[in-house]
């Protein structure tokens, strides 16, 4: 099966089921749909991070070696459907030892932006809750950022908000 080809045209669940099935045992194929999320052509790379969204716990483990590399292509995208899916596969990841300041400036910035759609504002939220829980000083600034976003009108960013909230003060008892 030729994976690059079958990303450019347009796939569907039973698709994308069907290449994450092939592939699930090999490592060299896995490998190459990874690749594929580097690829000039957007719907090819967009295609490749939506496969990949949809892999099992233990695929979704393969791709923890691998962080670094999702994360500079998150930090450069501009298709805003493959940033929303990179995003999504990071936050499946461990993320809490994670040294990356410049991620979480990223995700401090685009989390509070109107330029971004909810859903990556969301996510932005979330990853940055989770790389701000192992200090104190970092999650001041986390709270001083969520706090600039009280009575944000979007569902999203509002459950979102609410539910790190509560999550923050369960961890403070």
């Amino acid at each position: 099966m030729n994976i690059k080809e079958r990303l450019s045209q347009r796939i569907n669940m039973d698709d994308m089921q069907e290449i994450i099935y092939r592939i699930q045992d090999n490592g060299l194929k896995k490998q190459e749909l990874f690749s594929l999320l580097f690829d000039p052509n957007d719907k090819v790379a967009f295609q490749a991070a939506w496969v990949m969204s949809h892999f099992s716990l233990k695929e979704n483990e393969w791709l923890f070696c691998k962080q670094d590399e999702m994360i500079d292509e998150v930090l450069i995208c501009q298709h805003t459907g493959k940033r929303r899916l990179i995003l999504t596969l990071l936050y499946k990841q461990p993320l809490v030892s994670l040294l990356r300041v410049d991620f979480l400036d990223f995700c401090l910035e685009r989390m509070i932006t109107k330029k971004e759609p909810s859903g990556i504002q969301s996510l932005c939220m979330k990853i940055a809750f989770e790389l701000c829980r192992s200090s104190s000083e970092l999650m001041q600034e986390f709270k001083a950022a969520l706090e600039m976003m009280e009575g944000e009108s979007s569902p999203a960013i509002h459950v979102a908000r609410k539910n790190i909230l509560k999550a923050m003060q369960r961890e403070s008892l």
